[in-house]
C-alpha cells in the first residue's frame, strides 16, 4: 500500500516522462515518502526473523535468487535517485533513468511470483530444503501473481502521481490509470480463478463464508477507482486503490491460515503458525511493542502523507533541500 505506489510510478518513469520537468515532477511526487515507505519492508523481514524464524530461514534459502534480485533492484533504485542530478550529462541521467524504472518494474513482478508461490506451495522438504531454481518459481500461477502485483502498483502510481503532478503529467497520468483498470480488473478476475485451480486459499473461505467480505472489499476498492477517477477526486481513488492491495493481501493471508509456507511435496512440511514460531514469551513481547509502537509509527506516517500531499512545485523542485 506504500511502496507499491513508488514502485508504479518508478515503472511508469521512462513512458510519461516525457521531459526533464516531468522526470522531476514524478521523482519529487514520491522523494520525501519512499525511503519511509520501504521501511516498512525492512520491519517484516526482521518481525518475520523474530516471531517465525524457522518460516525467515526457510523462505529466504528457498526464494534465495528472487529476493536477493529484489534486493539489488531496491539498492538500484535508491542510488539512482540520488546519483540522478550529480552530473549534468543527458548520458549520465539517462542511464540513471533506466535503473529507476528496472528497480521499480523489478521489484513489483517478482514480490508478486514469490507471493503466488508461497499461495499454492513451494517444493521444499522437511528439513526446509528447497527442491527447484529460479525458473522453477517463474511458473504460469507465480508470473500470473507478478503481472497482477504490477498493475496494482502502476495503478496506485498513477493516481498519486495524478494527485502530486499538475498539468499535462497529470492528464497522461489520469489516462493511464483509465486505460488501466479494464486491464487490471481481468488480471484479478482471472488471477481469482486460477486460484481455485492452483491453491487451496478458498478452503477457509468456504469453511467460513462470511470471509467472503474481504475479497468484496477489493470489488469495492476497483469500482471506488472507477468512480472517483471519472470525477476527477485522485486522492479518493488512491485511497480506492489502497483498500484494494489491502484487501488482496489479507486475502491471501486469511486464505493461507494457518499455513505461512506451506510445501508442495507434502502437507506434513507446510511451516505454520504455530508449528514455526518463537516462543510464547517472544512473541507476548513482541505483541507489547507493536500494540505501542505501531500506532505512533502510523500516526507520524499519516502526518509525512498528509504534509506532502499537495502539488509539486517548480520551487519545490529547484530546492537543493530536495531531489
Amino acid at each position: 500500500m506504500t511502496d507499491g505506489f513508488d514502485m508504479g510510478i518508478g515503472t511508469l518513469y521512462p513512458f510519461l516522462g516525457k521531459s526533464e520537468r516531468d522526470k522531476n515532477m514524478m521523482i519529487h511526487a514520491m522523494g520525501p515518502l519512499w525511503d519511509g515507505n520501504e521501511v516498512w519492508l525492512l520491519t517484516a523481514g526482521g518481525v518475520t526473523f523474530a516471531a517465525f524464524p524457522l518460516v525467515y530461514a526457510t523462505m529466504f534459502s528457498s526464494l534465495y535468487s528472487a529476493l536477493m534480485l529484489i534486493l539489488f533492484a531496491l539498492i538500484l533504485r535508491g542510488v539512482s535517485f540520488e546519483f540522478r542530478n550529480k552530473v549534468e550529462s543527458a548520458a549520465w541521467k539517462k542511464i540513471w533513468d533506466g535503473c529507476i524504472f528496472v528497480g521499480s518494474f523489478l521489484p513489483a513482478l517478482l514480490f508478486g511470483v514469490a507471493f503466488g508461490n508461497i499461495f499454492q506451495g513451494i517444493p521444499v522438504d522437511g528439513d526446509g530444503v528447497y527442491h527447484g531454481t529460479l525458473f522453477t518459481l517463474l511458473n504460469p500461477y507465480g508470473l500470473l501473481a507478478g503481472v497482477l502485483f504490477v498493475c496494482l502498483f502502476v495503478m496506485h502510481g498513477a493516481l498519486w502521481l495524478g494527485l502530486r503532478s499538475d498539468g499535462d503529467l497529470r492528464e497522461r497520468a489520469k489516462q493511464v490509470a483509465a486505460r488501466l483498470w479494464p486491464v487490471l480488473t481481468g488480471v484479478a478476475v482471472v488471477f481469482l480463478i486460477a486460484t481455485i485451480f492452483f491453491t487451496r486459499l478458498y478452503d477457509n473461505y468456504l469453511a467460513c463464508p462470511v470471509l467472503f467480505v474481504v475479497p468484496a472489499l477489493a470489488v469495492a476498492g476497483l469500482a471506488g477507482i472507477l468512480l472517483f477517477l471519472i470525477r476527477h477526486a485522485f486522492f479518493k481513488a488512491w485511497l480506492s486503490s489502497a483498500l484494494t492491495i489491502v484487501s488482496c493481501t489479507f486475502f491471501g493471508v486469511i486464505g493461507l491460515f494457518p499455513n505461512m509456507f506451506p510445501s508442495s511435496i507434502d502437507e506434513a512440511y507446510n511451516l505454520t503458525a504455530f508449528n514455526a514460531s518463537s516462543s510464547p514469551l517472544t512473541l507476548k513481547i513482541m505483541l507489547i511493542v507493536v500494540v505501542i509502537f505501531i500506532p505512533v509509527v502510523l500516526a507520524y506516517q499519516a502526518w509525512a502523507y498528509k504534509l506532502f500531499s499537495g502539488k509539486v512545485t517548480d520551487a519545490e523542485m529547484a530546492s537543493e533541500e530536495t531531489y
